[in-house]
């Protein structure tokens, strides 16, 4: 039962793409092209739409959308019905034909697919001995010739019906006929959401793509199909079901850049405001999870990526404020220790998307077990909020940036919140918070930027960057770490202080750039690591609260006690957009990454 708490090569890449269909009175190539455009953070190698104008019309090519339809003119086909993609590869090279939409033998059908179809190469098999040729290397085509094939004997939407019942692995798909205006769409462990509009439907990957259409969305489930002509069906297996319509609670400005050249530096000016969200949860809601925390033997705080960083850091705030045991653990490689859990085992899933594939693994995989899921999540309707037993929803507003910033500092607001009111603190807890927000808005003003610049270009043609933490900014040196990396390509490294002398420090020589992070409780030893740094030639760069002079270049950051890693990550988010800014990268979409990895 689920409780809304609120409310290239060949070879497989680990990333996902965006679709967007809309059907209606408007004119849909049009829409459907704004709206690749509002998905393109989901995936940027190749683009295409399909469109129903007299007969099939499909356009496609490599190349960031805006590149792509340059080359393509689609500004003259009108019509009320048309699909979109835009790619990240999964099977098959970044070519033009491998490009979505793809079609059937007759040029009558056309798909769009995101996701994995793992038995694709028997299908294709099979269908190639029955005659079909294909144009592609990708898994997504068979699609289209399942289709095909099934409508020798069947219409349109029944066939669509008996090609699902012959795709394993996970999937979103839309499709359209030639000779029926007429969208279907299918979900399985992958996104799909409908957008409902006075003038017709949209169904998307992500809300962004029309919410300057409409904010009344339906958010389906896995294994929902969805007729779309004059009106709305939704069949989960084989029977017609009823899904509620609900209103996203932000606006249209949100998924947009406004102002900013980036929606990277946008998202990390917003940070203050996500933490006034964060405190603004319902107490109830905070003390719920919390009696289900205290109810618990064994807790589990799971995630991937940035936000295992806040499992982890989490962790550490726990012991700190609750003392508190929490056990952390990688989603991914979660499935390897459930023969621990039990029924009485609680696990806390932190996920910005809700999607991550490797996430909702290591829920259902708990769920099996018997062991009760709690979520911390940013997307309402995700299918974590759907298969988790409590949610606890984030408020922190569209992310769009393929890289985690307000998201983050979010998450650690919230765990801060959990931990206070694990000890009856909530309020205490609230009011520290509140006195972040003022210097939050200091450290991600102008000035800060511009000093933080200053040594972006002291760093910029790097090979390597070791960032150093202790206690609760070990993981903020790995987050640190990730964000560099992420967006700059520069190799940077994060690693516990103590660890230096353990091997570590054989990679340090003269003008090795090196980042510490302070605080009143490791100030001692995570100086003296510095100071291990600096005899051996490094270049340090501290960031905390007191200047010593170890360090070449100093970033003050007031002492925040258990909230020093929301303040302490804002200087080297700000510091990987200005690396990534001056190496002339787009930090908006960095290479080989796309936002939410939904396949495994």
């Amino acid at each position: 039962m689920l409780t809304i708490l609120f409310i290239k090569n060949s070879e497989v890449i680990i990333t996902m793409c965006g679709i967007i269909g809309y059907i209606g009175t408007k004119n849909a190539v049009s829409l459907v092209l704004s709206g690749l455009k509002k998905l393109e953070y989901r995936g940027y190698d190749s683009a295409g739409i399909a469109t129903i104008s007299n007969k099939l019309v499909v356009k496609k090519d490599v190349g960031k959308i805006d590149e792509v339809f340059s080359k393509i003119d689609v500004s003259n086909i009108k019509s009320n019905i048309a699909i979109g993609h835009t790619r990240w590869a999964t099977h098959g090279k970044v070519t033009k034909e491998n490009a979505h939409p793809h079609t059937d033998c007759k040029n009558e059908i056309a798909i769009v697919h995101n996701g994995i179809i793992e038995n694709f190469k028997e299908l294709k098999e099979e269908l190639i001995k029955k005659g079909h040729v294909f144009k592609s290397e990708t898994d997504s085509e068979v699609i289209a010739h399942l289709i095909e094939e099934e409508m020798k004997n069947k219409d349109f939407v029944n066939a669509f019906f008996e090609c699902l019942k012959k795709l394993k692995g996970s999937y979103a798909i839309v499709a359209i006929y030639e000779k029926e205006k007429k969208m279907v769409a299918a979900r399985k462990e992958s996104p799909l959401v409908v957008g409902v509009a006075n003038h017709g439907f949209f169904i998307s990957s992500d809300v962004p793509s029309f919410i300057d259409e409409t904010k009344k969305v339906i958010y389906l489930y896995d294994g929902d199909v969805v007729v779309i002509n004059n009106g709305l069906k939704i069949y989960n297996n084989g029977v017609e079901v009823k899904r509620e319509i609900d209103s996203v609670e932000w606006d249209a400005e949100q998924a947009k850049k406004g102002v900013f050249k980036h929606f990277m530096l946008k998202e990390i000016t917003e940070q203050a405001n996500v933490i006034k969200k964060a405190i603004a949860q319902d107490d109830d809601i905070i003390k719920e999870i919390v009696d289900s925390m205290k109810n618990a033997e064994g807790i589990y705080f799971v995630g991937c990526g940035t936000a295992y960083h806040a499992c982890l850091e989490g962790s550490y705030i726990f012991s700190k404020v609750a003392k508190l045991h929490v056990n952390v653990c990688y989603a991914h490689e979660f499935p390897n220790y459930v023969h621990f859990l039990t029924p009485k085992s609680l696990v806390i899933a932190i996920s910005q998307s809700g999607e991550t594939a490797d996430t909702l693994t290591a829920i259902r995989a708990a769920k099996e077990k018997g062991a009760k899921v709690i979520s911390i999540v940013n997307v309402a309707g995700s299918t974590l909020v759907r298969e988790s037993h409590k949610v606890l929803l984030q408020h922190a507003g569209p992310e769009i940036c393929v890289l985690s910033t307000k998201s983050y500092t979010s998450q650690l607001a919230i765990l801060v919140l959990l931990a206070y009111a694990f000890v009856d603190k909530l309020d205490e807890a609230k009011s520290k918070l509140k006195e972040l927000i003022r210097y939050i808005y200091y450290l991600t003003s102008k000035n800060t930027q511009d000093y933080i610049k200053k040594l972006a270009e002291i760093l910029k043609d790097s090979k390597d960057i070791y960032i150093l933490g202790r206690g609760l900014q070990y993981p903020t040196a790995l987050e640190a770490a990730l964000k560099i990396k992420e967006v700059s390509y520069i190799h940077a490294e994060g690693f516990a202080g103590g660890e230096l002398k353990h091997g570590n420090i054989a990679l340090i020589e003269k003008g090795t750039p090196c980042i510490v992070f302070t605080s009143k409780d490791t100030e001692s030893d995570i100086i003296s690591n510095a100071q291990e740094l600096k005899s051996r030639g490094a270049y340090v760069i501290g960031i905390g609260p007191k200047n010593n002079d170890v360090f070449d270049f100093f970033i003050k950051v007031r002492e925040a006690e258990e909230a020093n890693s929301i303040c302490q990550i804002i200087p080297i988010q700000i510091l990987a957009y200005q690396l990534a800014i001056l190496r002339g990268l787009d930090p908006d979409k960095p290479r080989n990454l796309a936002k939410s990895v939904t396949v495994k």
